[in-house]
């Protein structure tokens, strides 16, 4: 039998969708601040030549440059004020994520709960900053040494790169942390959502006009497009995909009655890393093919040697992106699932796994089965990015490739589910007041 949750959300229509009135309210507020992102994106840096910067990026298209232009929406091909995107505070976070687990302080910190996670949040804002300069001052030396690119060169250029780049990143993390808590949805995750989507279009026109002109085989295309939709189904299953623990809870009397004895399950998703490995991935490995476009002339022959045995499409670098990507898969699940943890929590609450004494134990077989479901998962991984650099190879656009299909899947899924418990909030909200009228009536 279906729950009363179930029931409501099996019988959605658009009439309970009206009658939502702060739900409305919160998908308005998240339109309008995804609609400011973009128009940052839009906004120029001072001191650059957008001409020069335009023939820059094409010049040196497949490299780290290509993919952060991707994850921001096409500002870093316009160098405009929100260039460096999100990335500087997703890093801090995994960087906080990271020291919790390293010093006790900061473990203690986590454990207290919400004031905890208050004082968490501040430091990893500190951090976001720190990065975000650091990012900016490398990109304003590295925009120098381009041709054409920077009008004055000099430290006040740098100085204002600085200060513009920094802060469109912290306005950038303002809003989305405004969306996640007056809005719909992750706001992190839908600035880079909306930076991804809004260059579908672009990337879809140039791909019909190539078909258009003979550049690209049309048949090519229908089936890359063919396979996207197929994609998407499998990447919509596997993040769907979870491993359900049984877990049971002892009655127990209080007074006259019992209370308890029921059970439940503990969810263990295939993929609990999501986005972030492709993402280091993939900017570890472009990382050295990028400074070596800013100083190509400089490098002795050794690592330019090095720099294309490992460049986009080579066979080596294939190697190492697929096995980097199943590293950080099970390097990051075993930061942000603790089985020891989960098992002291079930322990103290009374519930445990049918079969598996309480603790160290039950610790030990949650391991087991999340490492089987990490091998599962990072394969998902591995298979559905190394898609996009067959198609590199095949000239066509890094934007409909696996890792940016992966991340509009992943926070459309997510923005969907928040939507329907909002609607199914606001469905209990009218159940409520009906009863009571009645009650009242009676």
């Amino acid at each position: 039998m279906p729950s009363a949750a179930e029931q409501l959300a099996q019988n959605f229509n658009f009439s309970n969708f009206a009658k939502a009135k702060e739900l409305k309210q919160r998908l308005l507020f998240t339109l309008g601040a995804l609609i400011v992102t973009r128009l940052g994106t839009y906004i120029p840096m001072p001191g650059i030549d957008p001409e020069g910067m335009a023939r820059f990026i094409n010049q040196q298209g497949g490299g780290l440059l290509d993919i952060f232009n991707t994850l921001a929406g096409g500002a870093v091909s316009r160098m405009a004020i929100f260039a460096l995107g999100i990335m500087p505070y997703i890093s801090a976070s995994i960087i906080m994520q990271l020291m919790t687990t390293v010093f006790p302080e900061l473990e203690a910190l986590k454990k207290e709960g919400a004031a905890g996670q208050k004082v968490i949040n501040q430091y990893t804002r500190y951090g976001t900053v720190v990065l975000a300069a650091v990012q900016a001052f490398a990109i304003a030396v590295g925009l120098e040494h381009g041709q054409g690119i920077v009008l004055e060169p000099g430290l006040f250029f740098r100085l204002t790169t600085v200060v513009t780049l920094t802060g469109g990143t912290i306005l950038l993390m303002w809003i989305g942390e405004q969306i996640t808590s007056r809005g719909v949805g992750n706001g992190i995750s839908l600035i880079i959502f909306a930076g991804i989507v809004a260059r579908f279009p672009q990337i879809l026109g140039t791909e019909l006009e190539a078909a258009r002109t003979g550049a690209l085989n049309p048949l090519i295309l229908v089936a890359v497009i063919a396979f996207a939709i197929v994609l998407v189904m499998a990447i919509v299953f596997f993040e769907r995909a979870q491993r359900r623990l049984l877990v049971q809870y002892p009655k127990r009397q209080v007074g006259q009655r019992m209370f308890g004895g029921e059970a439940s399950h503990l969810p263990l998703k295939l993929n609990v890393s999501g986005v972030i490995p492709p993402i280091f991935a993939s900017s570890i490995l472009l990382m050295p093919m990028t400074v070596a476009q800013f100083n190509a002339q400089s490098l002795p022959d050794w690592a330019t040697t090095i720099i294309q045995l490992i460049s986009r499409g080579q066979p080596l670098y294939l190697f190492l992106y697929g096995a980097m990507i199943i590293f950080f898969a099970f390097f990051y699940t075993s930061i942000v699932f603790n089985p020891e943890e989960t098992a002291e929590n079930l322990k103290k609450y009374g519930g445990f796994i049918p079969g598996i004494r309480p603790g160290k134990k039950t610790a030990e077989y949650i391991d087991y089965v999340l490492t089987r479901c990490t091998v599962v998962g990072a394969l998902y991984l591995a298979v559905v990015c190394l898609i996009p650099e067959f198609m590199w190879q095949n000239n066509l656009s890094f934007a409909l490739g696996g890792t940016s299909i992966l991340i509009v899947v992943s926070v459309t899924m997510d923005t969907v589910a928040q939507i329907q418990s909002h609607l199914i909030a606001s469905q209990y909200e009218g159940l409520i007041k009906k009863a009571k009228l009645r009650g009242a009536r009676r």
